[in-house]
């Protein structure tokens, strides 16, 4: 049953009332929810694959892996978190003094929005609520309307799990979203495009709400020559074909150098015909549809608009009955095409050629700042000059997409493609508010100096700054 807006209300004030109980738990009450989390998502891990699949084919196996990663961002946490809540204590600074303390609380947001994406509708829905659990927060989660069997698993996992004054799900389409974000809660976390992400925040600046934003962007590959190019094409290939390419860190183009480009695409193509087709033809099982038909045809239209423009199709560019798109190889695109112009968010992997580092740096600081950034070169020089002269989200180094997977490292944007990060004890710190304590010392020198009557005191405070 959709929500109302009165529904909403009464959601938002009996977490209001609650949220004050749950700031005060200690890190053993905490631990003991995210247990009960990871129980329940074990529990209802066949239902999340079987949704999954029925939401867009999502083959099992990259199914139970999107489950396999929110397993493991909540045992990274539930084994760092007694050692994140503990205050930490800063040493003051010379001009303060003797005896004064000085330390930083970690002490939570209080009221909590998360919308999940439909892309990993289960895994990036529930990996912010552990961020948000951890750190003391009530929180209301928003699944995505498109894939409603998945947001149906979802909802009845949390409400078996969790009392609805501290974590509640509300189903529904774009209208809750808007009434939910009328409401004032002290932050918001949106994993989606960078269109409705700037939505997000603007109703979020109306209260003055801290945002987290996971959005996405045109993350570029940067092929040196001097690689192992088959290795190269498979690790890209992979990550650009998984999930149908319909991942915000999904490899969006190519830059090689003009004397490697048909050999990598034979490499690519390569890897499409061993990993994703049995007995010659494409095994549809290891390929998720298109979430809907509105993508498809956009997806489609890009492939047009580019061939239209010149483009040469090298491998696929056929629309199955299954609203599936066979993995697509693009070469000779114009780099004015539409292809270029926006995320693809599927599986058409344009390849461009770059006559040098500075045709590559330049090309792909023309477009917003991506999500990831991925280089291959077995030169560190290359590399480093590449980092030095790029912005990104993050980067991976001869791999795609593996930086996500590191639980020490923040998962972010910047710019465009997003802003804060999470992941390990970003995660944590995303929800959490950073509380300066100062303590005074029972005797302080200075303290008669710095109060009226200030006759004679600009000239010793002038010789003392000069």
């Amino acid at each position: 049953m959709t929500a109302t807006a009165h529904d909403i209300d009464r959601l938002f004030a009996r977490q209001d009332a609650h949220q004050h109980r749950v700031r005060a738990t200690s890190a053993e009450q905490r631990i003991a929810k995210l247990q009960a989390l990871r129980a329940a998502v074990v529990a209802h891990l066949p239902a999340a694959v079987a949704a999954m699949a029925e939401d867009f084919g999502k083959p099992g196996f990259e199914a139970a892996c999107e489950v396999a990663a929110l397993l493991g961002e909540i045992d990274h946490v539930v084994a760092h978190l007694a050692q994140w809540m503990q205050p930490v204590e800063v040493q003051p600074s010379a001009s303060a003094a003797p005896g004064a303390t000085a330390r930083i609380l970690r002490e939570p947001k209080g009221q909590v929005l998360i919308f999940g994406p439909w892309n990993f509708p289960f895994a990036l829905l529930l990996q912010p609520l552990v961020g948000a659990v951890a750190a003391g927060n009530v929180c209301v989660l928003k699944p995505s309307e498109i894939t409603p069997a998945t947001s149906a698993v979802c909802a009845r996992l949390l409400r078996a799990t969790f009392e609805e004054a501290e974590v509640a799900v509300v189903e529904g389409g774009p209208e809750i979203a808007a009434a939910l974000l009328e409401r004032p809660f002290d932050h918001i976390f949106f994993t989606g495009s960078t269109q409705v992400g700037k939505r997000v925040m603007a109703a979020a600046a109306k209260h003055l709400a801290s945002v987290t934003l996971e959005l996405g962007g045109k993350s570029p590959v940067i092929i040196d020559d001097d690689v192992d190019l088959a290795q190269a094409a498979s690790r890209i290939a992979w990550g650009k074909y998984m999930n149908a390419g319909q991942i915000c860190l999904s490899p969006d183009y190519v830059l090689v150098q003009a004397a490697q480009r048909d050999a990598f695409v034979a490499e690519v193509a390569h890897y499409v015909g061993t990993s994703l087709h049995v007995g010659g033809a494409l095994n549809e099982a290891d390929l998720s549809q298109i979430v809907n038909e509105r993508n498809l045809r956009r997806l489609a239209g890009l492939i047009d608009d580019a061939v239209g423009r010149g483009a040469r199709i090298a491998l696929g560019g056929q629309v199955l009955a299954s609203r599936r798109l066979a993995p697509t190889i693009l070469v000779d695109v114009p780099r004015d095409a539409a292809i270029m112009q926006e995320e693809i968010f599927g599986p058409i992997m344009p390849v461009l050629s770059y006559e040098d580092i500075d045709d590559a740096v330049n090309f792909v600081n023309g477009r917003g700042k991506p999500l990831a950034l991925y280089v291959f070169s077995r030169r560190a020089a290359f590399v480093d000059a590449v980092l030095a002269r790029t912005s990104s989200g993050g980067v991976t180094i001869n791999d795609v997409i593996a930086h996500v997977a590191e639980p020490g490292l923040p998962f972010g944007g910047v710019g465009p493609s997003g802003l804060g990060s999470y992941h390990g004890v970003y995660s944590f710190l995303a929800f959490s508010h950073e509380r300066s304590v100062y303590g005074q010392a029972a005797e302080n020198p200075m303290e008669a100096f710095g109060r009226p009557p200030y006759a004679g005191k600009l000239e010793m405070l002038t010789s003392m700054i000069s």
